[in-house]
């Protein structure tokens, strides 16, 4: 076969395996377990009742739920920016959770670390994006 013909039949082909790649991509995340109505991660702080690592986990699924969520704009730095800062703001519950109930001195003082850090993070996300309306 010559060359002429086999590079768009390549382009075809590989065309083809993308989108059946995102079709199904797109198909699995419609097709995950939703969680439950009740839980609700509040966007900054530990929700109220929270005791540890099991609610961690509970908190994570949540935030990442509603990640998947967000309408995403096509804007490559807005949309950056919108799912750090709520990446970040996870971090903050799962941080504060290590201080109201974590044992490790090492890991508090990292926790504590991660607060500060994210929180000024977060700050600088909300000046940028204020910027773009």
């Amino acid at each position: 076969m010559n060359t002429a013909i086999r590079k768009p039949i390549r382009a075809f082909c590989l065309i083809s395996m993308a989108s059946l790649w995102l079709v199904s991509t797109a198909a699995q995340a419609q097709t995950a377990m939703p969680m439950p109505a009740e839980v609700v991660v509040p966007k900054a702080g530990m929700p109220h009742g929270m005791t540890g690592s099991p609610d961690m986990k509970q908190s994570m699924k949540a935030g990442m739920d509603g990640m998947q969520q967000v309408q995403m704009s096509g804007d490559t730095d807005k949309d950056f920016a919108m799912m750090m800062k709520m990446h970040h703001e996870q971090a903050l519950d799962m941080a504060e959770m290590e201080l109201a109930h974590g044992k490790s001195a090492e890991l508090k003082a990292m926790a504590n670390k991660i607060i500060s850090g994210q929180r000024k993070e977060i700050a600088q996300f909300d000046r940028w994006l204020a910027k773009q309306k």
